[in-house]
């Protein structure tokens, strides 16, 4: 029982990264492996900087372009819209 529901969390899991891949990646990095996407877009170490006015989230520039993060947040609003 333990071994099947494992098994599905793992299916699970592939297929949603697997539909956001193809959903939000912009073509530049679109052909990047699962594991890639994780270890460059999901585990980036970042810090949370609080201004007067707002939030500010630095990344280290090694992680990944500004430009691809900014296409792929534009992205993922498109997708919330449409689903609006």
């Amino acid at each position: 029982m333990a071994n099947q529901a494992r098994l599905q969390l793992f299916l699970l899991a592939y297929n949603l990264g697997n539909f956001l891949r193809r959903l939000t990646l912009p073509k530049a990095v679109r052909e990047w492996s699962l594991q890639r996407v994780q270890l460059k877009l999901l585990k980036t170490g970042a810090r949370l900087v609080k201004h007067a006015w707002r939030l500010v989230f630095p990344m280290a520039e090694a992680a990944v372009p500004r430009k691809i993060w900014a296409l792929v947040l534009e992205r993922i609003g498109c997708l919330r819209l449409a689903s609006g």
